[in-house]
């Protein structure tokens, strides 16, 4: 099949390049000279594990191809997918303009019949405004999909090449008959396409991603309440995902979520509740308790220091929002050192994939460690904010070798506190006993 997809971020290359690899004819456009001229070179301008070697093998082949204009990715497309960004506005509710701005402009292009495929996370009702500003100034027949797209940063090409599901929102049998024929080589073990209608399909992906943060905000809150009380919130995650209802994944605690989508989706659910006349009090409730907990270590931080941390010296460990990513937005690790540096303290920070990422947002206001070791020289401490696999084994005699004092603050509790004590560190986590070295 002959495929376009507008916008070459997370979603669009993954799923540019993954539809490619199934023997497609794909065609990326991008408003970015620079970005284009670098992915029609081979380069890969995200990092994302696994991607290079599909997006090298299908520029070779001939099946992937980029442009920045869209009258060439639209010459022969049967389906167009618009994998735009639906960034959150002032008001919390999700930025459209440029959704809609492509649909206006396919709509003066289109000469032939095509679906419109919605792969960016939107609002209920987008699919219908996108219909009405294609049918400004379309001549011929189209029909507009609702296809959200579940892919976790980091497994993205996994998830998209074995997806768990595919939901696709359509009431029109033309349309259903060439997105099942597009999806069938990745559902071959039986996973379902799962058909409904458009507002149905738009609802489905807000309400995963506002369930699945919401799980996360509740273990934190169970975390909170284990310090208080002195139980071991690891102890207690166990127990909790034995149970077949609940499951085991989700209830890892830490100093909350972070990335484009769970606080983007969470804040635009709640936004359209609002516009519906609707009251989300949980959803509500899991934005404040992120909020605070991004920050959670601060508290503790001040606490082990008696307060003042102006002129203390601080290494961070992992800038990510999540591992296997460099993604920042919304990371957690960001508002940590936001607060130290308006605490007077200084940082010197590693992460394996994001520190350029930062160092565009953050300049010269940290120093940017050569490995993770680097990044211990001279530091009060070391601040845990990431969990790279890297972190979880590190040499800890260096570690405590390195540290002025042997004192770790980890947000993602990575380390296990018998070990901890038997290394002589004072180890602080989330949710469990302090470890006083």
């Amino acid at each position: 099949m002959n495929i376009a997809v507008v916008g070459t971020g997370y979603v669009g290359l993954v799923t540019g390049t993954c539809f490619a690899e199934t023997g497609n004819h794909v065609v990326c456009v991008d408003i970015n000279e620079e970005k284009v001229s670098m992915m029609k070179a081979g380069k890969v301008p995200i990092y994302e594990p696994h991607l290079d070697v599909l997006f090298e093998r299908n520029i070779r082949q001939g099946r992937l191809h980029f442009t920045t204009k869209l009258e060439e990715a639209l010459e022969k497309a049967q389906i167009v997918f618009l994998a735009l960004p639906t960034p959150p506005g002032e008001d919390g509710s999700a930025d459209l303009s440029y959704v809609l701005k492509a649909a206006a402009d396919i709509g003066k292009l289109m000469d032939h019949y095509m679906v419109l495929v919605d792969k960016s996370t939107v609002p209920v009702g987008t699919a219908e405004k996108v219909a009405a500003e294609v049918k400004k100034y379309a001549k011929v027949d189209f029909d507009v999909v609702s296809n959200p797209e579940f892919l976790r940063e980091g497994f993205a090409v996994d998830d998209f090449l074995k997806p768990d599901r595919v939901v696709v929102g359509t009431e029109s049998e033309r349309a259903r008959k060439l997105m099942e024929e597009l999806y069938k080589p990745f559902v071959r073990q039986g996973n379902p396409i799962i058909f409904m209608d458009e507002r149905s399909a738009e609802l489905t992906k807000y309400a995963a991603n506002a369930f699945l943060a919401a799980k996360i905000t509740f273990m934190n809150e169970i975390a909170n309440f284990c310090e208080a009380v002195g139980a071991d919130v690891d102890k207690v995650r166990i127990g909790m995902g034995s149970d077949g209802r609940i499951g085991k994944r989700f209830l890892f605690p830490g100093i909350g979520y972070g990335g484009s989508c769970f606080p983007k989706d969470v804040q635009a659910l709640a936004k359209s509740g609002v516009e519906a006349g609707y009251r989300f009090r949980i959803i509500e409730s899991v934005m404040q308790v992120n909020e605070d907990q991004k920050t959670a270590l601060m508290p503790k931080i001040l606490k082990h220091y008696n307060d003042p941390i102006k002129g203390k010296h601080f290494a961070v460990w992992g800038l990510a929002f999540k591992p296997d990513t460099d993604d920042i937005r919304e990371a957690p690790a960001l508002y940590m050192i936001d607060a130290l540096l308006a605490a007077g303290a200084t940082v010197a920070a590693f992460d394996p994939e994001a520190m350029n990422n930062v160092k565009k947002l953050k300049g010269d206001s940290i120093r940017y460690a050569t490995d993770e070791y680097d990044a211990l020289k001279g530091a009060d401490a070391l601040i845990l904010c990431t969990e790279w696999s890297e972190f979880r084994n590190p040499d800890m005699d260096r570690v405590k070798g390195a540290l002025k004092r042997p004192v770790i603050f980890d947000g993602r509790n990575l380390y296990e506190l018998e070990t901890m004590k038997e290394k002589g560190f004072t180890y602080v986590s989330i949710g469990r006993n302090v470890v006083n070295g």
